[in-house]
């Protein structure tokens, strides 16, 4: 019994010290700075309990109430776009066609491609004057738009980019497809019952827990974004992509104030814990297990 301990203790050893040191660690330093007035530039750090959080409350910082508004936009309107769009693509893949393989390797793969190269291509793709998007649309006698330099265009232009990775998701959803038994689609085809009531009496109750994992998932990434925010626009225009992480990173890398900048990512994994906490509450009355038992 020993002996197995050791061995079970030693095997988990280092995914232990990584968490330990590359997680916990930092988030107890960062709990820690959060508290103070840390500023990499000056020479002395004085203990300042709860003035970053009245600060960030008190509307004095009116970025920080804009910056969170962005980005409740913008997971408003993300999360519902990846998930509606992975199923359906999900939906398709799961077809028994000749090629199959090619097309799902063909819609995964853009989410194997650096940031940096899908953010270039779609700053072209985007372009208000030189770029394809607009010239199709004027051949077509269809109106134009700023995309990423409107101030009312941005953040649905940058939801738009976003949905060029999301392979993965399709993945996970081809997954849960792909774990339906056939007598269930058998029985159905017995009662004489076609496509639509497949779907709604069989597909999109089996696959409620893949939809919930990726629902929880794709909630947590969109309030992190910001590769789009940093090389797409930078927060513009008019600080109207200014998304949340962004302006953390602003505030602590460029601005150097690390202890407000911890508090503005200790506000930011409240808020992401609150809306994963009614995701799991609300999903004892929608996510459904094989078997009958419910989350």
């Amino acid at each position: 019994m020993r002996k197995g301990m050791f061995y079970g203790l030693l095997f988990t050893a280092p995914a232990i010290l990584g968490f330990a040191i590359f997680t916990l660690g930092p988030m107890i330093a960062s709990l820690v700075l959060s508290l103070t007035d840390y500023n990499v530039f000056k020479e002395q750090t004085a203990f300042a309990g709860l003035d970053n959080y009245m600060r960030l409350f008190s509307g004095e910082d009116e970025l920080f109430y804009k910056s969170l508004g962005i980005t409740f936009y913008f997971v408003v309107l993300r999360v519902p776009a990846v998930i509606l769009l992975s199923f359906g693509i999900a939906l398709l893949l799961n077809l028994n066609v000749k090629g199959r393989a090619i097309f799902r390797t063909i819609i995964y793969l853009p989410s194997i491609v650096p940031a940096v190269a899908s953010a270039m291509i779609w700053m072209w793709l985007l372009n208000p004057d030189l770029g394809l998007i607009n010239s199709l649309l004027s051949r077509l006698h269809l109106p134009t738009s700023n995309w990423l330099y409107g101030e009312g265009s941005v953040i649905p232009s940058v939801v738009l980019t976003t949905l060029w990775g999301i392979g993965s998701t399709v993945i996970i959803f081809l997954a849960g497809l792909s774990g339906i038994p056939r007598q269930y689609y058998e029985a159905i085809e017995v009662d004489g019952g076609g496509w639509f009531r497949k779907l709604s009496h069989v597909t999109i109750p089996m696959v409620t827990p893949t939809i919930f994992f990726n629902t929880i998932m794709t909630i947590i990434g969109s309030f992190q974004v910001f590769n789009e925010a940093y090389i797409l626009t930078q927060g513009g225009p008019n600080n109207q992509s200014l998304f949340y992480v962004f302006y953390l990173w602003r505030t602590g890398f460029r601005d150097a104030e690390m202890g407000y900048a911890s508090a503005l990512a200790w506000i930011l994994f409240v808020i992401i814990l609150f809306f994963t906490f009614i995701v799991f509450r609300t999903s004892k009355s929608w996510v459904y297990y094989e078997g009958g038992d419910r989350t």
